[in-house]
């Protein structure tokens, strides 16, 4: 099993590329430590755990709160996914407001920023380590009336460019994966997959001609956690079918 006996952390785990991404990990045999802003309550806390059995939900939302709490109870976190989730809110110039651009870059940029500043110590003290962003492949190619989350995600991914040349000395690879036409309710909610002809448009712009499945993404990211990947670091890895 390619994870086995690592430890992966994975934030804001019950949305975008959160549960494919656990389901995945624990098939491979990695210990998950999964945080989400709604494991404040218990109940949602026993509910992932029940949907995916031996994942542990922390209780801690806070960044350092959840560091220090997976290193004391792990000794050690192998790999980060900095699952970040936004909403592709249509934005015309004209009409963008500076409010929601800035939550924009508050959540895709400066929060997997802030959390990889709190992880990378522990990493570059046990010389080893994997950090993912799930990001979008959008900031390749560009999308009219949508600058503020496509520049956000691009700030994201150079993020990635900039510190996998700072980290990689300390054995440490830092990574994203630009994702684009993959099944999650945060982006493809069920009343749009449910719509044949949206859907037949929508797929017309994907080569292979279909949606990506949860389960292929969570795929790619384990991927970039496990030990062959360690030659692997500063790439944004599309996923997107083919889109970019």
């Amino acid at each position: 099993m390619a994870l086995k006996d690592r430890v992966i952390l994975i934030t804001n785990v019950e949305k975008f590329a959160g549960h494919g991404t656990s389901a995945v990990a624990l098939a491979q045999g990695a210990t998950v430590l999964a945080h989400d802003p709604t494991f404040e309550a218990p109940s949602a806390r026993r509910a992932y755990e029940a949907r995916h059995p031996g994942a542990h939900a922390l209780a801690a939302t806070d960044p350092a709160t959840m560091i220090e709490l997976a290193l004391k109870r792990h000794g050690r976190i192998d790999a980060l996914v900095s699952n970040d989730a936004f909403p592709a809110l249509r934005a015309p110039l004209a009409e963008a407001r500076l409010e929601d651009y800035r939550t924009a870059l508050e959540t895709m940029a400066v929060a997997p920023f802030r959390l990889i500043q709190l992880v990378a110590p522990a990493m570059r003290k046990q010389r080893s380590g994997r950090i993912v962003l799930v990001s979008s492949a959008a900031p390749l190619r560009g999308i009219a009336n949508y600058a503020p989350y496509v520049s956000a995600r691009a700030a994201a991914n150079g993020l990635v460019s900039s510190l996998a040349k700072e980290l990689g000395r300390d054995g440490i690879t830092v990574n994203a994966v630009g994702s684009n036409y993959v099944e999650n309710p945060d982006y493809f909610p069920p009343a749009l997959l449910a719509n044949k002809e949206a859907m037949a448009k929508m797929t017309a712009q994907i080569p292979v001609g279909r949606l990506g499945k949860p389960e292929e993404l969570g795929a790619t990211i384990c991927f970039l956690c496990s030990e062959q990947a360690g030659f692997i670091t500063g790439h944004i890895l599309p996923h997107a079918g083919g889109w970019a």
